[in-house]
This record gives structure tokens, C-alpha cells and sequence, in this order.
């Protein structure tokens, strides 16, 4: 059975609150790619109103916020009864900081700046937490990709060999199959918004991925190239 092509689950909902644009619709793209439904706020009023439209699965709130800071606002939706898993960020690092995050109901906090894998491994970590973990293997032609193990493995059983940034580059052609990707989007993704690398590194990545995969024009899976643009990568119905 092809998973990949089948009905998706209940995507985990997200609300960011957070002030600083650049901050929040970073966040926020790099949330959309691996596939949680996500909303933004830059203030508590703004999260408060998300909040009443619907039930999210995780809040990523910032401390310092204007108006009401991140520690009150949490503290209140918990007197209110809100059970959204809370990740707070801040600037601040001094251990009665932190401890206050906790106190008010925060389950994790993180100080900025962060690193991105970090930040993401802790949202996955609260999101199974919530109950709403997204899928945890993604299946493809004879081929499926574990996310929690980091692992390719084949029908029969036995595990392709790739590197981290091989396994990452996968991933996010399969999260995003059947749209044209360009170079620069899948660097921003991959690799990181901070690292400067050559655009057509994505190009030797892809090729070793095929060669690692045994991709021939009949395997059940192709990654196009998009002359000018970058990728799509298509996985054939079962």
C-alpha cells in the first residue's frame, strides 16, 4: 500500500505568538514544512481571539510581548482551562526565569536564539505529548521513511544508508510531492536559512539520493527536475 497517496490524518494545530515579524513568519514556514497546521499572532489580545475560533495543539509563546507578557497570559489560560501544550521562548536564560515558565503552566522553554533542529525536535516531543503526533512513517513506492528512527528502509526489510542531510532532502520532497520546489526553498528547508551553500549542492544531493534509492524509470517514484526552478518529486498510486 502506497501511505503517501492515502488519506491523511488530523494534522497538529499550532499558534505562534510572537512580536517580532521576522521571528514569526520564519517560525512559521519552517513549521508549514513539516506539515503542522499553523497560525500566527503577534500579541496575546491577537492569540486570545485565534484561541476562541479554535483549539490548538501546541502554543509557541514568546515572553516578552507587548501588553500582556508571555508568563501572564500563560498563567491565565490555564486558570480558563486551557490544556494546549505551552513552549515559551525568551531571551532570558537565568534559572528563575525558566523556573516561572514552569510554574504558570509551560511544559518547555527555550532560550533564544535557538537552534532551529532543537526548536523543532521540542515541538515534535510536546505535539506526541498533545496526543497528535503526526505520521510517523511516510511510505513510497517499495520504500518507507521512518521520521522517528531517521531510517530508509526497503521492502525486504533492509535499510538504505543515507546521511543526515540525504534523509532530510527526502523527507521534505515527500511532504511536499507533486509541487515544483526551487533550489533556494529546499536550502532554506534542508540545510537552514543561516548557511550559505551553493544552489546547485540540492542538484549532487538529489542525484545521490537516486543513486542510493536505485531509482530507474521504472521504480514506483521519480524526482523531476524543473529546469530553471528546481524539483518535484511524484510517487506513482499503488
Amino acid at each position: 500500500m502506497n501511505t503517501a497517496t492515502s488519506t491523511p490524518p488530523l494534522r497538529p494545530a499550532i499558534l505562534i505568538v510572537e512580536d517580532d515579524a521576522h521571528l514569526r513568519v520564519g517560525l512559521r514556514d519552517n513549521l508549514l514544512d513539516e506539515g503542522y497546521l499553523v497560525a500566527e499572532a503577534p500579541s496575546t489580545r491577537d492569540a486570545e481571539r485565534l484561541l476562541q475560533e479554535r483549539a490548538f495543539d501546541l502554543l509557541i509563546l514568546d515572553v516578552m510581548l507587548p501588553g500582556e507578557d508571555g508568563y501572564s497570559f500563560c498563567r491565565r489560560l490555564r486558570t480558563q482551562g486551557n490544556k494546549s501544550m505551552v513552549l515559551m521562548l525568551t531571551a532570558r536564560s537565568l534559572e528563575d526565569d525558566i523556573l516561572r515558565g514552569f510554574e504558570v503552566g509551560a511544559q518547555d522553554y527555550l532560550t533564544k536564539p535557538y537552534r532551529l533542529r532543537e526548536l523543532l525536535a521540542r515541538v515534535r516531543a510536546l505535539v506526541r505529548r498533545s496526543g497528535t503526533a503526526p505520521p510517523e512513517q511516510m511510505g513510497f513506492s517499495s520504500f518507507t521513511l521512518d521520521l522517528g528512527r531517521r531510517q530508509v528502509s526497503r521492502a525486504d526489510g533492509s535499510v538504505v544508508e543515507l546521511t543526515r542531510t540525504e534523509f532530510d532532502l527526502l523527507a521534505f520532497l515527500l511532504r511536499h510531492q507533486d509541487r515544483a520546489l526551487p533550489r533556494g526553498e529546499i536550502l532554506d528547508a534542508v540545510w537552514g536559512r543561516d548557511v550559505v551553500v551553493d544552489p546547485r549542492t540540492v542538484d549532487n544531493f538529489v542525484s545521490s539520493l537516486k543513486k542510493k534509492l536505485g531509482w530507474t524509470s521504472t521504480s514506483g517514484f521519480s524526482i523531476h527536475t524543473i529546469r530553471g526552478v528546481g524539483y518535484r518529486m511524484e510517487v506513482a498510486s499503488s
